[in-house]
């Protein structure tokens, strides 16, 4: 592995752009395979939906455990994990709490000062929470990138694309939701992009920030797999549990260890 941050003033630059074209890439990337997904018959989105997010959490898990925690214990710089490990329960902390923000929020634009709104109102206020939520979330993806890519190439390249993977089932959702807010496909489609593409300026921002900073990397690595974990475990696995049959579970099982695969052959052999 590279020393960790290591590289002159062109290696850093050469960094930024991989931030930019992988943080830009993985937005493009997930609106638009949103967009087509949606254009699918309703029973084969129903049909494929549940695979993605099978192979999602696979990726996630295998980004988080075989890349990312590995390589945040071993740019410690006396060797002692247990701040690793502090970082790593505080990350999981916080999205334990910003996704409850998210949930109270939710809960309470379902109701306005005096009566219930009706179910235009509704849908109105979860396409503009869904809107403001997906674009914190895409800009702390790109600052999870950023600090991959500072800490090593390869490392980067494994991190985006366990970022993509799981963003894709989400993107459909939020598209879904925004159609059912009453906006046209090409609007939704507009805003489902530019909400993606904050993963850009949280990737620009972040680079500013922590090639000055470099001892802050392990731990924001921490954090990247926290953020992983909390994913995949809270978010992803409980719906799985919901499709009992043995068939679908094999299915599961298969597509999760096939994400696991991807992500150890990335972190193995991209350059």
């Amino acid at each position: 592995m590279p020393a960790f941050g290591g590289g002159g003033r062109g290696d850093l630059v050469s960094t930024l752009a991989w931030i930019v074209a992988l943080t830009a890439l993985g937005g493009l990337a997930s609106a638009a395979v949103a967009a087509l997904f949606l254009l699918l018959p309703d029973g084969a989105r129903a049909r494929l939906l549940p695979h993605l997010v099978s192979f999602a959490t696979g990726t996630l898990l295998g980004a988080a455990l075989l890349a990312l925690l590995p390589h945040a214990i071993a740019g410690v710089a006396d060797g002692d994990g247990h701040g690793i490990g502090i970082a790593l329960v505080a990350g999981i902390g916080f999205f334990f709490a910003l996704e409850k923000l998210v949930l109270w929020r939710h809960c309470h634009a379902d109701h306005w000062d005096g009566e219930a709104p009706g179910e235009h109102h509704r849908a109105h206020a979860s396409a503009m929470l869904i809107l403001v939520g997906d674009s914190i979330h895409n800009a702390l993806d790109g600052v999870l990138i950023a600090a991959a890519f500072l800490t090593d190439l390869r490392l980067g390249i494994v991190t985006a694309i366990a970022t993509m993977t799981h963003e894709i089932p989400q993107e459909v959702g939020d598209f879904a939701i925004l159609l059912h807010a009453g906006m046209s496909r090409a609007r939704a489609l507009a805003w489902n992009l530019g909400t993606s593409l904050t993963s850009v300026l949280g990737g620009v921002l972040a680079w500013f920030a922590l090639k000055t900073s470099l001892q802050a990397l392990p731990y924001a690595l921490a954090v990247a797999a926290a953020c992983f974990l909390y994913v995949a475990v809270a978010d992803l696995i409980p719906g799985l549990h919901r499709r009992v049959g043995a068939g679908a579970s094999l299915a599961q099982i298969g597509l999760i260890a096939a994400g696991i695969a991807l992500m150890a052959f990335a972190e193995g052999h991209a350059h």
